[in-house]
């Protein structure tokens, strides 16, 4: 016999006591994680209209397309807007497919022995190395040993090496979060480990990978210490040149470095152009992030789990 007390009505199928304390536990908990998400909102929300308010007076298209005049103190920002594009491109197809495949190999060939648990160590430490650090690898490696030089490869490289340990450890949450009877009963039809990495794992992780992606993303176009020993430039004047103004081995204005330097460097500098260009770069992150997160949506909806 059921030791739960029924209702005062006498209806042994309605609501018992005990399961009203539990729904309003569930209620209380499902308003505090809504709070909490709230409150999370909040503070970008407050950042980009205050932004917003003190630029306002010099956002335009003029100020989008136009280049920097007058020691940057007038004029617009169109050469680090395409700078720090090419930086987050070029990373991108620097370090997505060396994290993903390398992820691929760590989490479904490698086997568990010492060697490889020091590599999963490895990458995991790498993803909290000061960014300063990297740009004095870029220096060496990329500048100075490869002979690129301070140019946008070497730029665009330096932020690729920094952004694969988290594309790695993205890649490989995303593939061990796919069931591992997707992966038998594959193998129980005869096919062979990559067949079931390439058609059954890859397309039921991608989701997850490209959080990595869009984390790599947002740091590509925040950094400054990488680019500023590799790459980027205090002004490079490309008028007229439209969207392929810059080379490989060119040099490059970009919005996180200019911003340093219009704030800290130059006197006299409008106050609505430092805010300004600091929204202007949110923006790019946003629109990066917000094809990603479609991508990412669009690819979670045709999951088969």
């Amino acid at each position: 016999m059921s030791q739960e007390p029924a209702m005062k009505d006498g209806n042994p199928f309605g609501e018992t006591d005990l399961i009203r304390k539990k729904m309003r536990a569930e209620a209380a908990a499902r308003l505090l994680f809504g709070a909490m998400a709230v409150l999370m909102v909040i503070p970008l929300l407050s950042i980009l209209l205050y932004l917003f308010y003190k630029g306002w007076p010099i956002l335009s298209w003029q100020f989008i397309a136009d280049v920097p005049r007058h020691n940057m103190k007038e004029g617009g920002i169109w050469p680090a807007i395409l700078g720090t594009i090419y930086l987050i491109f070029f990373s991108l197809c620097a370090s997505a497919p060396i994290g993903v495949l390398a992820g691929i190999y760590l989490n479904e060939f490698a086997r568990d022995n010492w060697f490889n648990r020091a590599v999963n160590l490895a990458v995991l430490n790498l993803a909290g190395v000061p960014s300063i650090v990297y740009a004095l690898f870029g220096v060496g490696a990329f500048v100075l040993a490869f002979g690129f030089g301070r140019s946008i490869l070497a730029a665009s490289l330096t932020l690729g090496i920094m952004n694969l340990p988290v594309t790695i450890a993205a890649t490989k949450e995303a593939l061990s979060a796919v069931p591992r009877s997707f992966r038998e009963a594959c193998w129980n039809m005869g096919a062979t480990p990559w067949q079931t990495i390439r058609t059954i794992v890859l397309p039921n992780s991608l989701s997850g990978i490209l959080t990595g992606v869009i984390l790599s993303v947002c740091r590509a176009a925040g950094e400054t210490a990488p680019i500023l020993f590799t790459g980027a430039v205090f002004f490079k004047p490309i008028e007229g040149k439209g969207l392929f103004a810059y080379g490989l081995f060119d040099q490059c204005m970009a919005l996180s470095y200019h911003l340093l330097t219009v704030s800290t460097q130059l006197q006299g500098v409008p106050e609505a152009l430092l805010y300004g260009t600091a929204l202007v770069l949110i923006c790019i992150v946003l629109v990066f992030n917000s094809v990603a997160v479609s991508i990412r949506v669009y690819l979670r909806s045709h999951q088969r789990w």
